[in-house]
C-alpha cells in the first residue's frame, strides 16, 4: 500500500525550537527604541512582555528548550500530519510530488496555537493577569483566546473591523474562550478615537489593532502585558515545531523537496516551515527554493522597502528593519485578514535580502479558484491565508507538467476554512475583486 498520510508518534514531538538568528549570514539588524531610536534592550520591553518572551527574543541559542507544561498542551494536536496530495497530482495531472503540512488539526483550527500557548504559559509564570492582543481574520485572536483559557488568563482582543464584520463565527470562537472582543478602531484607545476622527467609516488595518492593543497594555497599570502572533522572532522560533516534524516525516516518505511554499503575511507561517530546511541548507545540506506567497493587494517582499519601520500604525513599537509598505498603509478589505499586514518579519526579510528566499504576489481570485480546486480534489476548504500558498504550489506542478519534472513541493495548510465560509460564497457570487 502506497502511503499518503505521514504521521509521527506523540513521541517524536520536537522537544526544543530552533533559532535561526545565529545562523543568519549576515546577521540580524537590531531593533530600535521608537523614542531615542537606539537599540532596544530587554529592559525596554518589560513593559510590554513577559520575562520568558524577552528572553527567547534576545537568544543567541539556535535550540531553545519547549517548557513541559507547553508540550502538554501541544499533543491535543501535534505532531500534525504530513499527507501526499495525490488527488491534486491527479487534477493536475502532474509529475509534481505534492506534501501539505496540516496544521487545521489544532483546536483554534490554525497554527497559530503553537506560539499563543508558550506566550500564556510565560506570562502566567510572570503573574499577568491579562493579555492584550490583535487580530485580522481571528486565527490568532482564536489561538490566544484558547491559550488563556488554558492558564486561566483574562484575554482582550481588537479584531480589524473589516474581519469583525465578515467573520462573526471566529469572533464568536473567541467569546466562547472567554475573550473580550471588540472592533477596530474603536474608541477605546487614543490610537483608534484619532483614526476614527481622521476616517469615522475605517474599515481597520493590523497595524491599527496592534497599536490599540499596544496602548491597552501600556494603559495598564502593570495588570495587563500584550502578545503578538507574527514578526517578533521568538514568534517564528515557536513555529518551526512546524518544519521540525516535516523533515522527519519527509524521511518517513524517503522524499526532500525541491520547494517549499509557505503563505506571508507577517511571516510566522512560512518561517516556521521553511526554518528548519533553511538550517539545512546553511549547514551543507540540498538547496531548496524557498517560495513566500503574500497577497497582491499587501506585497510587503516584492514591492516594500528594506529599511527601519514601527510595527504599527501609531508608532508606539520599537522599529524593526524589514520589507515595509509603510507603517500607515492602509490596505484593502480582501478576505485573507490575516495577511493585510504592512510589513515582513525581520528574520523573513533578512533572507529575502540575501536572496536566500524568494517571494510572489498573488491576486485574491487566483487564490481563491486554488483553494476551490484544493478543497475538491483533497476534501479540505483552505483559510482563505492559506490559498495563496496553495496557489503557489499548483502553479509550481503546473510548470513540472510542462518540463515533466518530478519536484516535490511541500506547502503549510496553515488552516481550514470553516469560519470563513462567506469569502467562498463572495468568490462563487463573483463579488471578490483582486
Amino acid at each position: 500500500m502506497t502511503a499518503t498520510k505521514f504521521v509521527l508518534p506523540e513521541s517524536d514531538i520536537p522537544t526544543t525550537w530552533y533559532n535561526v538568528v545565529p545562523d543568519l549570514p549576515k546577521g540580524l539588524p537590531p531593533m530600535l527604541h521608537p523614542g531615542t531610536r537606539e537599540p532596544i534592550t530587554a529592559a525596554d520591553l518589560e513593559p510590554l512582555f513577559a520575562t520568558g518572551m524577552i528572553e527567547q527574543e534576545f537568544t543567541t541559542e539556535r535550540d531553545v528548550d519547549i517548557p513541559g507544561p507547553v508540550l502538554d498542551i501541544y499533543r491535543q494536536w501535534r505532531p500534525s500530519p504530513l499527507v501526499r496530495a495525490r488527488r491534486l497530482e491527479q487534477a493536475l495531472d502532474t509529475p509534481a510530488r505534492i506534501y501539505f503540512k496540516y496544521e487545521g488539526v489544532s483546536p483554534a483550527g490554525s497554527h497559530k496555537p503553537n506560539t499563543a500557548v508558550p506566550q500564556a504559559y510565560y506570562s502566567k509564570l510572570d503573574g499577568v493577569q491579562r493579555l492584550t492582543t490583535e487580530t485580522g481574520a481571528g486565527q490568532w485572536g482564536s489561538s490566544l483566546s484558547m491559550a488563556c483559557a488554558y492558564f486561566g488568563l483574562d484575554c482582550e482582543v481588537f479584531m480589524v473591523r473589516i474581519s469583525y464584520d465578515q467573520k462573526p463565527y471566529r469572533r464568536g470562537l473567541m467569546e466562547t474562550f472567554g475573550a473580550s472582543v471588540t472592533a477596530s478602531p474603536s474608541d477605546r484607545t487614543e490610537a483608534g478615537r484619532a483614526a476614527l476622527a481622521a476616517d469615522p467609516d475605517s474599515t481597520g488595518s493590523l497595524g491599527l489593532a496592534i497599536s490599540e492593543a499596544v496602548e491597552a497594555a501600556m494603559s495598564s497599570g502593570g495588570a495587563a502585558k500584550y502578545a503578538l502572533g507574527s514578526v517578533l522572532n521568538l514568534v517564528l522560533m515557536h513555529q518551526t515545531i512546524i518544519g521540525q516534524e516535516a523533515l522527519l516525516q519527509l524521511a518517513m516518505a524517503d522524499d526532500y523537496p525541491d520547494i517549499v511554499v509557505g503563505a506571508a503575511g507577517g511571516g510566522s507561517n512560512f518561517a516556521g516551515l521553511a526554518l528548519p530546511f533553511v538550517r539545512r541548507q546553511l549547514g551543507g545540506g540540498p538547496t531548496v527554493r524557498f517560495i513566500a506567497a503574500e497577497p497582491a493587494s499587501c506585497p510587503s517582499l516584492t514591492q516594500g522597502t528594506y529599511d527601519y519601520d514601527f510595527g504599527d500604525t501609531a508608532g508606539l513599537t520599537p522599529l524593526a528593519k524589514m520589507h515595509t509598505l509603510g507603517h500607515d498603509f492602509h490596505p484593502p478589505a480582501i478576505h485573507a485578514g490575516g495577511l493585510r499586514y504592512h510589513g515582513m518579519a525581520p528574520i523573513v526579510s533578512a533572507l529575502r535580502d540575501i536572496d536566500l528566499i524568494e517571494a510572489r504576489a498573488v491576486p485574491q481570485t487566483a487564490c481563491f479558484e486554488a483553494g476551490v480546486l484544493f478543497a475538491r480534489s483533497e476534501g479540505i476548504v483552505p483559510a482563505p491565508e492559506s490559498t495563496h500558498a496553495v496557489r503557489v504550489a499548483v502553479d509550481e506542478a503546473l510548470r513540472c507538467r510542462e518540463t515533466g519534472e518530478s519536484k516535490a513541493i511541500v506547502f503549510s495548510l496553515s488552516g481550514h476554512g470553516h469560519f470563513d465560509m462567506q469569502a467562498y460564497i463572495d468568490y462563487f457570487a463573483g463579488k471578490l475583486t483582486d
